[in-house]
């Protein structure tokens, strides 16, 4: 029996446009009333990260803890804007979605199925049985499972670290009321800045997560990082030509 085709990848490029690009624009040039007004212009901006979302659950048939709460992100920014709901709540909410996570890993830490092995220990990255049986084989299993408790709060502290700056972000650039042109513009501006003032120091963090984990890999198991991971060559193809004695 074939092995089932790998899900597909996410296409970076179309995710920056609908989640960045088109909603920045909307929010910060066509959202005056001589476009589309405030209210429409929220609506429409934040209907792209939304498509983008559904779309990406479907065509990827993937569904996992972040496209979800990234759906439910974006339902309640509309939510909280057609309630011309105090600024405050716009932070709080920017500050409660990487908090939740942060809470998820750690709670999921201490379940059978913790979210460090389904965000850092990837079958299609990481050749696992491999590194698996070797982990058997020298008896550190045990060694193995506080190396991921560890992975666990660092991970945790990432989320929580991002919870800080999204707040403080939206602290600073939110201050018009909900429903007006100045307010859709400063969430365009937020939307934007995201990227460099929240999401890279994420991931830098989180990169030396995942390689502090690859390097205790590597001191649990003897094996070199070439060996952890899956390798790309492939196979020689067989030849039917016959054997010399």
């Amino acid at each position: 029996m074939s092995a089932p085709p790998p899900p597909k990848r996410e296409n970076l490029l179309l995710n920056l446009i609908c989640n960045i690009a088109v909603p920045t624009i909307v929010l910060t040039k066509f959202s005056s009333d001589k476009w589309l007004g405030p209210q429409w212009g929220i609506l429409v901006a934040l209907a792209f990260p939304f498509a983008y979302g559904v779309y990406d659950l479907i065509q990827r048939k993937k569904t996992n803890l972040f496209s979800i709460v990234g759906i439910c992100s974006v339902l309640l920014t509309g939510g909280l804007n057609q309630l011309k709901a105090d600024v405050f709540w716009f932070a709080v909410k920017e500050a409660a979605i990487p908090t939740l996570f942060g809470v998820a890993v750690v709670v999921s830490g201490r379940t059978k199925r913790p979210l460090v092995r389904e965000l850092l220990w990837n079958e299609q990255v990481i050749d696992t049985a491999r590194v698996d049986a070797v982990l058997t084989e020298r008896n550190q299993h045990a060694e193995f499972e506080r190396l991921l408790a560890r992975a666990t709060n660092e991970l945790a502290f990432s989320f929580l670290f991002s919870a800080v700056l999204n707040y403080g972000l939206a602290r600073y650039l939110l201050t018009s009321p909900p429903g007006t042109p100045e307010f859709n513009d400063q969430l365009g501006r937020m939307n934007l800045l995201s990227w460099p003032v929240i999401v890279l120091p994420y991931m830098a963090v989180t990169m030396w997560v995942l390689w502090r984990l690859l390097t205790g890999f590597t001191r649990l198991t003897g094996l070199q990082l070439e060996e952890i991971f899956h390798s790309t060559k492939t196979p020689d193809k067989p030849t039917d030509e016959p054997r010399q004695p």
